[in-house]
């Protein structure tokens, strides 16, 4: 026994070197990428290129499989320093538009806006930020004047209100919205002001590092020549820009947020209510169902004003909510009835209609939860 003790310490001493050349190795790697990210930052190169990545965690994949070592393991492994790589290389972006002036963060302390001002100030661009108290002073009219690029980034409730006082904007400033909604602001930024006009929705929360790999939609306005150099700095963020109308966004926006905002919000009025411990709900659930009772309490860890303004600002949500509400209570009869072979009916009806995205949602969320952090969520 004391041999294999002897034996069992000296391998774990070799894994603890073998541990701290990794160390080493990534923090050699470290200091090439942020070289890339130097040589990127000079041409005006994308952060992240898909192909590249792709190619790349191909080729690691068949040197795995060749060494014995699991493919899934390196994969694991790559994306994880990669994303590190891609948050920590880019202190700084090409500038696209050197001469675009002033540019304006209306709510830039805000969490969101802040994204913005960092990633502008990355970027080498001259940067202002208007709050409340400038309003107050009269100093935002002084700044905004003189902008070359606004952006408004304040509460929804708020957004049309503010845009409605952008009187002082000149004809060849470009103004922006960042909304989770993009019809109505789109419409009062084309109301108050005569030049380029375009809505932003980032798709992604302020927890976010920047815009690598992140989708922003964009909806025309006004002039989208003028604003190109906008489009062309969020693509060297790292940003995949996708191009949409206002009124199909936010159609698509009531069953994607307005939909799983308010059931998320009622299932956690019912929680409550019906009061079950929470730390024995995790005990007793496959790690799938922790991970939805995680995405619910992270809802109600955020502030109640930002669910509120997204789900009560467009009253034609309701309807849909009201459908909801109706086809709930229809299966709630099924179940009262004891109507077994109309629920699988229905059930396999709905199957039909997903189709193959069905299948490869089962797929993929497979390989989410084998990547998931294996922390405390998924683990006791």
């Amino acid at each position: 026994m004391s041999d294999l003790s002897s034996r069992l310490g000296e391998l774990r001493q070799e894994i603890d070197q073998l541990d701290s050349q990794l160390v080493e190795l990534l923090a050699k790697r470290a200091k090439v990428t942020t070289e890339v990210g130097q040589i990127k930052a000079e041409t005006g190169m994308p952060v992240y290129v898909p192909e590249r990545e792709k190619n790349l965690i191909a080729s690691r994949r068949k040197q795995a499989g060749s060494a014995g070592v699991s493919p899934d393991l390196v994969e694991d492994l790559l994306r994880r320093i990669m994303r590190e790589s891609y948050h920590t290389q880019n202190n700084r972006y090409l500038c696209i538009n050197p001469n675009a002036g002033n540019v304006v963060v209306i709510g830039g302390r805000g969490a969101l806006g802040r994204v913005f001002v960092n990633l502008f100030q990355k970027s080498g661009y001259q940067v202002s930020v208007v709050e409340q108290d400038d309003w107050d002073t009269g100093n935002a009219e002084t700044v905004l004047s003189s902008a070359k690029l606004v952006v408004v980034a304040v509460p929804i409730n708020l957004t049309e209100q503010v845009i409605g006082q952008l009187t002082m904007l000149s004809d060849d400033c470009v103004l922006a919205d960042i909304t989770s909604i993009k019809d109505k602001p789109l419409q009062a930024m084309m109301r108050v002001h005569n030049g380029p006009v375009v809505g932003l929705h980032p798709m992604f929360g302020p927890d976010a590092p920047g815009m690598i790999k992140q989708v922003v939609v964009v909806c025309e306005g006004r002039m989208p020549s003028a604003y190109q150099w906008l489009i062309e700095q969020m693509n060297t963020w790292g940003a995949t820009v996708h191009l949409s109308d206002a009124k199909e966004h936010d159609e698509a926006m009531a069953y994607i947020q307005v939909m799983r905002h308010f059931n998320t919000f009622v299932y956690g009025v019912h929680l409550r209510g019906e009061k079950p411990d929470l730390e024995k709900l995790t005990q007793f659930s496959s790690p799938i169902y922790r991970l939805e009772l995680a995405m619910v309490g992270r809802l109600f860890a955020q502030a109640p004003n930002l669910y509120a303004d997204i789900i009560f600002n467009n009253p034609d949500n309701f309807t849909l909510l009201r459908r909801f509400h109706k086809r709930f209570g229809d299966a709630l009869s099924v179940l009262e009835a004891g109507d077994k072979p109309a629920f699988t009916r229905q059930f396999a009806e709905v199957g039909n209609w997903f189709g193959e995205y069905a299948k490869r949602c089962l797929t993929d969320s497979k390989q989410l939860l084998l990547k998931a952090d294996d922390s405390h969520l998924l683990r006791k």
